[in-house]
């Protein structure tokens, strides 16, 4: 193994494996490339569903931004506790979601939250809610652009919107559109089909614009961000970048953000002739691709792999000699938002040693405290 290779730690005999290993460093030069990639430091408004973390939060609102988008409730919490000024909470909040959201908005009264609203029903609910709270709930539309996953078609939201803007307790404040589907690894086919996915978003804007209300576009995802950042009207909502992974780095290249975060596993059995078994099964690595596509490993980029189980990864090696009984492997995930959520706690690699501090994951739990 190449010593001085970027990855590579020393004094490891105390870290117990698997451990998810955040190289802090990188986080912070992916946070400043990231503001980088746009004018206007107000247009962006992250997602934090990869990090989950008040540490990478604070990272982010020293480098100005203050707008930040979640998933769930714990990860709206987490953002409050972290004091960040403005949070969407990016799910329309139903029964007993929409009490624990209200709850959010009454116990942090500094921070301004805002959800999605697809369907009127809803946000009746939410509206009669708010106002026997004596609250008003900022919303914004959640839009179909095709993911095919939430939202309602741009073209069937101008009667909701109407029949929102008549509703006490609630505040229309713009549209949401996640465009999680446009993907082409070409970045001009990429670009037309995010231009073309948003003509009917932005046709939504201008008729209200001619009623006299302004509606914030909020849109996209990593894929899309650089297409997004070249326009003023949008806020741009990238959630992988603070540690990037492996599909993300090579299917979106001309990304300049790198893998920060990566699995460490040792070598636990030779279980045949050429064959390797570590500890780092499918508890420990998201499982969602095929076999071969759920991690790669920096010193063993090679190995085939043979077969995964809940704690167990058999990996085909060309010289066993090369893999000792307890060798640490250096995997990047594929994918790592869902790797992430299998950790509680992120160990800090600094200098190319481990140091004896790590950052709580605390927003993997569906419940912090409220």
């Amino acid at each position: 193994m190449d010593k001085t290779a970027w990855y590579n730690l020393q004094d490891l005999d105390t870290l117990d494996t698997p451990a998810l290993v955040w190289y802090t460093s990188r986080i912070a030069q992916n946070i400043e490339t990231l503001v980088t990639m746009l004018p206007e430091v107000n247009r962006l408004r992250p997602h934090i569903k990869t990090h989950k973390c008040q540490e990478v939060t604070a990272l982010m609102l020293a480098k100005g931004i203050t707008k930040f988008k979640c998933a769930t409730i714990a990860e709206a919490e987490m953002l409050a506790m972290s004091q960040a000024p403005d949070v969407l909470l990016a799910y329309q909040p139903v029964a007993t979601k929409l009490q624990r959201f209200i709850t959010l908005i009454q116990t942090y009264t500094t921070t301004q939250f805002s959800c999605l609203v697809d369907d009127l029903s809803v946000g009746q609910a939410i509206a009669t809610a708010a106002t026997q709270h004596k609250i008003t709930i900022d919303v914004y539309i959640d839009l179909n652009v095709g993911m095919n996953r939430t939202g309602i078609l741009p073209q069937k939201a101008e009667e909701l919107i109407n029949a929102l803007l008549e509703l006490n307790g609630i505040s229309v404040k713009g549209l949401h559109a996640y465009d999680g589907h446009i993907r082409d690894q070409d970045l001009a086919l990429r670009t037309e089909n995010c231009h073309k996915a948003f003509i009917p978003v932005f046709d939504l804007v201008s008729t209200f614009s001619e009623k006299g209300i302004t509606l914030q576009v909020v849109a996209g995802g990593s894929p899309t961000f650089p297409i997004h950042a070249q326009n003023p009207q949008v806020e741009c909502s990238p959630g992988t970048f603070p540690l990037w992974d492996k599909g993300y780095k090579d299917a979106f290249p001309e990304q300049a953000f790198e893998p920060a975060a990566l699995v460490l596993s040792r070598v636990i059995s030779h279980p045949s002739t050429n064959r390797i078994c570590i500890d780092l099964g499918h508890k420990s690595v998201a499982a969602e691709n095929d076999l071969s596509r759920r991690v790669h490993f920096l010193n063993a980029p090679n190995a085939q792999f043979i077969g995964q189980s809940e704690e167990h990864l058999v990996l085909e090696v060309s010289d066993i000699q090369d893999f000792p009984i307890g060798k640490v492997l250096y995997g990047v995930p594929i994918h790592v938002c869902p790797t992430v959520a299998l950790y509680e706690r992120a160990y800090l690699a600094e200098n190319q040693s481990i140091t004896n501090k790590y950052w709580k994951i605390i927003a993997r739990d569906r419940k912090i405290m409220l």
